[in-house]
């Protein structure tokens, strides 16, 4: 063939792949054009990269970006058209996270790995979660490359994500600035249909504009106060939404870290998902914070809310889950009318694809993933591995709502140990008041049938430390009377349902809207029981401090974290206004080092058990679920009225407790 022949058959080949998919300006597009366009969001990874649990040294296949990723790989080929974006919860909650950011910080030239993760996959925009500021404004500063006019931010721009990050509601103390860009338009080539059938590429223009829950001022007081200030998220869309508007994007895409509560509104709120779904301009919602999944039947019932298709008051939206377990999908159907895309809402609908259909049914990692953070995961194995004591003690809390409080009196021994030797440095006059502690079972099943604190007896590591104390909170302590303390104990006695003993049927003792990491247990010299047959805020009786009725006006010092100091969990009494000490210290550093204080612990080494349930004669089953075949767990432990009745073949069964003895 001549090389005139040769041009003429490429000319032929350019004219007919033209055909086949000709580019428009988006103010050519004939009316009726249609075009489908998937929103994939992540959300709550918390920097779990791999499927790994680094408290038990083994692969866990259920969780994971890795195999998020794998998703998104899978979402694209079955969507052409698709922007990707993160809901926040990034950087923090995980052993390597704590690794990166505590025990060997990243160097102003070194992303994150779980930003290195994400960038392989290439994502349009993300937004900041209330755990992003955790490790404080410098490390967020750095690890996100963004410079930031904050006390401790870094003027220059150090490594961070290929990706825009966007929040519109947290602004500089210094000159009332906000520290991420509030908004941004990304733009991608998108295919579309005309009436007819013929393909045409156009540019689609997607605005994003992001929210972090407001309370953060309170759960990160230590790191935020006098530095920034937070507005509501109906008052940031309203500030910045106009400003957005003006670049004309095609579609608007609200990125919030927050679920959906129908609560009064107020600019303190944290979960405004419902509301900012109804201001005009937003046309699609990012959730997340909640650990759940929407659309799912959590929120079936939910006024205006579509639970099955995944509408909000009307606004398509979708909350993809948390650690790396799910991907958010909405597949939204575009019309062209009066020169514009909108939204055809009969034929769109989110959905949420987990990486596991069923438990052992998983879809593969993505095999990119691991060798991007194969040099971080060693360290942090490494790292979590080095020896710190050793225990006599299994420490669990498969049943820490039964009773077994082997997993809280390590951390409640450290806690009370720490504020009795710093506090009379700061407040001598606080000396002689006696101190108690606080401590939650953070993991308690959430998550799964692996999902809680497991320390066998034999030798101690930072890892088991990890386990214990499974956030990197600091510790604070508060000062509270009697009346307070009662107040405390009834409003972590929620965590249980109420329990009718006339009933024959079956009963569940746990309340599953009260998480696990609200049921706070205290320790030191006090003893109290729950009785469940009583409503909410009448359950606490027989309080006792060294076996004496607690008087209402009597003074306590009482240890617990900055997350509930400060309001977390609203629990009455507790808003930052009677605090202490706030100590520098994270508290699992504090359980570390107490640990290798006593280098052996004991039983001798930890505070008797602080509270039983009142006996209670039921006619019928009082049952609650937990990991399958640990019934001798609880024995062990001295929980012996508990029995597993059923096996449900997923790791998790369903146990009957006997509360009358």
């Amino acid at each position: 063939m001549t090389p005139r022949l040769l041009s003429l058959a490429a000319l032929i080949s350019a004219l007919l792949a033209g055909c086949a998919s000709q580019a428009f300006k988006p103010g050519q597009l004939p009316e009726g054009a249609r075009a489908d366009v998937a929103i994939l969001e992540t959300t709550d990874i918390h920097a779990n990269v791999l499927s790994y649990d680094y408290y038990k040294l083994k692969p866990d296949n259920s969780l994971g970006y890795e195999r998020t990723a794998t998703l998104i790989r899978r979402a694209r080929q079955e969507f052409p058209n698709s922007f990707l974006f993160d809901s926040g919860d990034t950087i923090q909650g995980s052993v390597l996270a704590d690794y990166q950011a505590l025990a060997k910080p990243v160097g102003c030239d070194e992303e994150l790995a779980i930003y290195t993760a994400m960038d392989a996959l290439g994502y349009d925009g993300g937004t900041a979660g209330n755990h992003e500021f955790n490790y404080g404004l410098p490390f967020l500063s750095q690890v996100t490359g963004t410079p930031m006019n904050v006390d401790g931010g870094r003027s220059d721009r150090c490594a961070g994500p290929h990706f825009p990050l966007v929040l519109a509601n947290v602004f500089s103390a210094r000159d009332g600035a906000p520290i991420f860009k509030p908004w941004a338009v990304v733009e991608k080539p998108i295919d579309a249909y005309t009436p007819d059938g013929s393909k045409l590429s156009v540019p689609l223009k997607i605005g994003i504009i992001g929210f972090t829950p407001p309370p953060i001022m309170e759960w990160d007081r230590r790191n935020l106060a006098g530095k920034v200030t937070v507005t509501g998220v109906v008052e940031a869309a309203k500030k910045y939404l106009p400003e957005l508007q003006a670049q004309h994007p095609d579609l608007i895409v609200a990125v919030l870290h927050g679920g959906l509560s129908t609560d009064t509104y107020t600019s303190e709120m944290e979960n405004g998902g419902w509301y900012l779904a109804a201001i005009p301009g937003v046309d699609v919602l990012l959730l997340g914070h909640s650990h759940t999944e929407f659309p799912g039947p959590h929120y079936k019932g939910m006024k205006d809310v579509d639970a099955e298709r995944g509408f909000v008051r009307g606004t398509p939206a979708v909350m993809g889950g948390f650690f790396g377990k799910d991907l958010g999908v909405i597949k939204l159907a575009l019309a062209r009318k009066n020169g514009q895309w909108v939204i055809d809402k009969q034929q769109t609908h989110s959905e949420v694809r987990p990486i596991c259909a069923q438990k052992n049914d998983c879809v593969p990692a993505d095999p990119a993933i691991a060798p991007l953070v194969a040099k971080a995961h060693q360290a942090a194995l490494i790292h979590v591995n080095t020896p710190i004591g050793e225990s006599r003690v299994h420490m669990s809390s498969y049943f820490a709502d039964e009773g077994n409080m082997t997993a809280l009196a390590a951390v409640n021994a450290a806690q009370r140990d720490y504020v009795i030797s710093e506090l009379p440095k700061t407040h001598p006059e606080l000396a002689n008041v006696p101190v108690l502690s606080a401590a939650a079972a953070f993991r308690t099943g959430f998550g799964g049938p692996d999902d809680y604190t497991d320390v066998a007896a034999g030798p101690l590591s930072l890892r088991s430390a990890a386990d214990l104390y499974f956030y990197p909170n600091t510790l604070a302590a508060v000062k509270i009377d009697g009346a307070g303390l009662k107040t405390w104990l009834e409003k972590s006695a929620e965590r249980f349902n109420r329990i009718d003993p006339a009933l024959t049927t079956e009963q569940a003792l746990i309340n599953d809207r009260m998480p696990g990491f609200n049921f706070d247990q205290i320790q030191g010299d006090i003893a109290y029981t729950i009785d469940v047959s009583k409503p909410v805020g009448e359950r606490v009786t027989a309080l006792r401090w060294k076996g004496t009725p607690v008087d209402a006006k009597q003074a306590f010092i009482v240890v617990t974290n900055n997350y509930r100091a400060s309001g977390g969990g609203n629990f009455p009494g507790l808003d930052g206004s009677n605090i202490v000490l706030s100590a520098p210290d994270g508290t699992r550093e504090i359980l570390a080092k107490w640990i290798e204080r006593h280098r052996i612990i004991g039983a001798k080494d930890l505070p008797a058990t602080s509270w039983h349930f009142a006996p209670l004669k039921v006619h019928g089953p009082v049952v609650f679920n937990g990991a399958a075949g640990k019934q001798a767990v609880a024995h062990g432990a001295g929980v012996k009225n508990v029995h597993q009745v059923k096996d449900h073949g997923d790791g998790t069964a369903t146990y009957a407790i006997d509360l009358s003895h």
